[in-house]
């Protein structure tokens, strides 16, 4: 359940009546009555636009957390930016350069910098303000490696069951082939890599990486999915301003989903679902140039006559 507890308070002496708050409120709030704004609703999305559009500070959204936006490792500029006041070109130029790193120095990742990361990642917006998302944090290479070891013996149990010519067989007959489709796209690849990172401890999954930060959700949210991934897609742009390398782990993702002693190595709860896994570190590598992407389809829907 989404937690629609009304929060706000306005104080009347300050308020002007003049309604901008009743007109950015998307929930029916609040509404002016007799010359001053009030709160008329019982539930509320605490989004917190009534207090952001008034012009006279008159309003308190209480359940929003102040702390959020004091960060440990940067300051911010607290002024709103209006739309068209950033610099386009380099917003872009920032998205265009963050690169996926696989190769990390072992220099350690300041923890005040992995907290700042998780609460740059929920200034994104979630559906109905559900703000379900969840933030598992491992600081230290020994953390990342452990999670590693976990999601290898999940990886070592299911290639010996993709190994079984007869159940992958059986299993597409009734209609569920990814037991095969893991076989033939994956096993080989998974096989090599666990070899690999027994005999020399070379990692595939983090890559050495000595921090990440695993997103998740509560149950409830109307879209969890998209909620955690729109808080990654900050994190990620983030670290690369902060002088970070990073890369999603998808394995990782799906072992922890399937597998719950996985996730309970980690403290998190079985009904949490995790959808990403951000490998965190100081690049060891350097690029020169911004990489290009693949032609792309672009379409009009519905286009009327022009002209």
């Amino acid at each position: 359940m989404i937690d629609m507890t009304v929060t706000t308070v306005i104080d009347e002496n300050l308020c002007t009546g003049c309604g901008l708050c009743e007109k950015v409120c998307p929930f029916g709030t609040i509404a002016v009555r007799g010359g001053k704004a009030a709160v008329v609703g019982d539930l509320s999305l605490n989004c917190g636009h009534c207090a952001a559009v008034c012009p006279v500070n008159a309003i308190q959204v209480r359940g929003l957390d102040d702390n959020l936006e004091r960060f440990s490792t940067f300051d911010l500029d607290r002024r709103w930016l209006r739309p068209g006041e950033f610099d386009t070109g380099q917003l872009v130029r920032l998205m265009c350069s963050r690169r996926s790193c696989r190769n990390f120095k072992q220099d350690p990742v300041d923890r005040r910098i992995l907290e700042d990361l998780v609460k740059i990642g929920i200034t994104a917006p979630s559906g109905t303000n559900a703000q379900k998302w969840t933030f598992t944090i491992l600081p230290t290479p020994d953390a990342v490696r452990s999670l590693a070891v976990a999601v290898g013996e999940f990886y070592e149990k299911l290639n010996k069951l993709a190994e079984r010519r007869i159940l992958r067989t059986f299993l597409t007959l009734v209609g569920k082939p990814e037991l095969d489709d893991y076989y033939r796209q994956y096993h080989d690849f998974v096989k090599e890599g666990l070899a690999e990172f027994r005999k020399t401890g070379r990692d595939r999954l983090f890559y050495g990486a000595p921090a990440a930060i695993v997103v998740g959700s509560k149950p409830g949210a109307t879209l969890p999915k998209e909620d955690a991934m729109l808080a990654t897609q900050n994190m990620l742009l983030a670290a690369h301003s902060m002088g970070l390398g990073s890369c999603l782990t998808g394995m990782a993702v799906e072992a922890m989903n399937r597998d719950r002693s996985v996730k309970a190595s980690l403290g998190i709860p079985d009904q949490e679902t995790v959808y990403a896994i951000i490998a965190l570190g100081y690049p060891d590598e350097k690029y020169r140039h911004r990489a290009g992407r693949k032609k792309m389809v672009m379409r009009y829907a519905n286009d009327g006559p022009r002209g």
